[in-house]
């Protein structure tokens, strides 16, 4: 069997096996390829570069639509032409996931743990729940009904997301680090209990699955197929950034050894660097912009897993 045909079959195999949701995976060619590029595109380029994945015109209309009530996109007509770009808040998301999925920050744990109240009087149920959501995807867990925690979130990230869900000025954030008796089994109950880390390692050790075989079969290839390529790279984040988000990243103190989320994030690393140029240049030949074709990747898309090679 030819390179070509075998990095084909895997990327179907991969394709059949994620089945991503239509909306979730927009967010995802959103979040990890458009907004490095102004962050909008005209929706027919749009429903073009998503037909690989299987989705058809009514589909990602319906998608693009929902997104636009849940405040990620917003849509501007331009004769019979529609365009959807982030919307401030979905820049806001996109930066606080950016931070966690493309880039490696190591130190060491001052042992404080973060809470937030999340049960605010004259808080909507509807808004509580989104405001669990976004701090879900910063890395916080339930610890009680009402209460996220987290060993050390970003905190720029945190206020942010607050102040995004109109609870800045109300939001109860405390910070503490537990007692010096307080017994190691009982901290490792709690992280069980708040992020399901067996879930989590299960997650990772699926995505290694996935995408170990793809990663040997297109580093070997003689020629990389740019569409294959976009597709590989789209299906590599979304699958990554699922598990990813679930994931608080604690210190290492407080995982297990031989914990599937390092190896996660080194093949993700090296796959995404392989294949990210070819991926490129084929987003950069199907979307369009309200102004023409989609202007360069802002530079810090090149900063990515600690650099990528520019493309030409």
């Amino acid at each position: 069997m030819s390179s070509s045909r075998r990095v084909d079959e895997l990327a179907k195999q991969a394709l059949d096996t994620l089945r991503p949701k239509a909306k979730s995976l927009i967010v995802t060619v959103y979040g990890d390829a458009i907004s490095a590029h102004g962050g909008s595109a005209w929706l027919g380029s749009l429903i073009r570069l998503l037909e690989p994945f299987g989705l058809n015109d009514r589909i990602v209309r319906t998608s693009v639509f929902r997104l636009s009530k849940e405040d990620w996109l917003t849509s501007v007509q331009i004769g019979r032409r529609s365009y959807y770009g982030v919307t401030e808040s979905g820049r806001h998301r996109f930066a606080a996931a950016h931070n966690r999925i493309y880039t490696v920050e190591t130190h060491s744990w001052d042992k404080q743990w973060t809470m937030v109240f999340t049960n605010l009087l004259g808080l909507e149920v509807e808004a509580r729940d989104s405001l669990r959501r976004d701090l879900g995807w910063l890395g916080f867990g339930p610890l009680a009904p009402g209460v996220m925690l987290h060993p050390d979130p970003d905190r720029a990230a945190l206020r942010q997301t607050l102040l995004d869900a109109a609870v800045g000025d109300r939001a109860l954030v405390l910070r503490g680090a537990a007692e010096a008796w307080v017994a190691p089994e009982a901290l490792r109950d709690v992280i069980r209990s708040c992020w399901g880390l067996d879930r989590l390692a299960d997650n990772y050790n699926q995505f290694l699955g996935t995408f170990r075989p793809l990663w040997r079969a297109m580093e070997s290839a003689e020629e990389l197929n740019p569409a294959l390529c976009f597709l590989v790279r789209t299906l590599l984040m979304h699958d990554y950034r699922r598990a990813l988000l679930r994931d608080p990243m604690l210190p290492d103190e407080l995982l297990p050894t031989d914990w599937p989320g390092s190896a996660a994030r080194l093949l993700c690393r090296n796959l995404y660097r392989l294949i990210q140029g070819p991926a490129e240049r084929y987003l950069m030949s199907i979307l369009e912009t309200a102004e023409g074709p989609l202007p360069a990747a802002s530079p810090n898309y090149y900063a990515r897993f600690g650099g990528l090679q520019e493309v030409a």
